[in-house]
């Protein structure tokens, strides 16, 4: 199953968290498709900008906007320009009150999402793909990776027939929950059509709750999920210990009447020996 789904998707809650953090009953469909319009927005705006994630907070009518990206200079511009600019377009595509943050990435090499644009780029350069690979995979084992794999899909060097190739060092385990394995797809546009483009990279293992997810489960409380107390978790197990005694006590007794049942039959043998060697 882990060669399937999606890395962060299987690992929400355990290692990763969400990208849009919210709760809503009423509003549910209608801040979600918002939330797609303000990222997709982003990403337009900002092409240059290398932009790995865009996370939207909601509280009441209000929106903050995390950005993640490589060029933090390009998002803020000279005196938070640049910021003050795009804050007014998202304000009005969406209609509420919006605040940006912005995230530098130090080591873009280690993001999953920037090294697929990478790779991208330099196809739709015409450079060769499986030369673009090896240069992603040395730069990104150089920067500190455990593992990387990356994976191009389409009419690679023009051809007729669309392929699969895929490259990969290290180790890069999608079935260990434990394991920080970032993800990242992108798309390159060539004059023969488009070229997929799916990066892996295997970071280490996380042990225990990570400090991005602290904070977590105090939402899920607040938004109507019941929270177990240790005296309901002492009263579970209590009445699970006593299922076991009563199960094991009936058990006993079962096996208890068996065994008196075998001695009346084997005396009631006994018996009618007796009275036939008698007669």
């Amino acid at each position: 199953m882990g060669q399937k789904t999606h890395p962060r998707g299987l690992r929400l809650g355990i290692i990763e968290t969400w990208d849009s953090k919210w709760y809503s009953e009423r509003d549910y469909a209608k801040w979600l498709h918002e939330d797609f319009k303000i990222q997709n927005f982003v990403k337009e705006q900002l092409a240059r900008a290398g932009i790995s994630r865009v996370e939207v907070e909601r509280v009441a009518d209000r929106c903050s906007i995390n950005i993640h990206t490589a060029r933090p200079g390009i998002v803020i511009g000279r005196r938070g320009a640049e910021a003050e600019k795009l804050q007014a377009l998202i304000e009005k595509e969406v209609g509420c009150s919006v605040r940006i943050n912005v995230s530098e990435i130090r080591v873009a090499e280690l993001d999953a999402q920037l090294v697929s644009e990478a790779v991208a780029t330099q196809i739709e350069r015409r450079a060769g793909f499986k030369h673009a690979m090896r240069r992603s995979i040395s730069s990104s084992m150089q920067a500190g990776a455990l593992g990387i794999k990356i994976m191009v899909s389409g009419r690679l060097d023009g051809k007729e027939i669309a392929r699969a190739e895929s490259s990969i060092e290290g180790r890069v385990p999608l079935h260990t929950l434990r394991a920080d394995v970032d993800y990242g797809f992108t798309e390159a546009n060539t004059t023969y059509g488009k070229i997929g483009v799916k990066t892996w990279i295997f970071k280490g293992e996380i042990i225990g709750v990570p400090d991005k997810l602290k904070g977590e489960t105090a939402i899920r409380g607040q938004s109507g999920r019941r929270e177990d107390t240790g005296s309901q978790r002492s009263e579970r197990s209590e009445r699970r210990r006593g299922d076991r005694r009563s199960g094991s006590q009936d058990g006993r007794s079962r096996q208890s009447g068996r065994q008196d049942r075998s001695r009346n039959r084997r005396r009631q043998r006994q018996d009618n020996q007796g009275s036939k060697g008698n007669s």
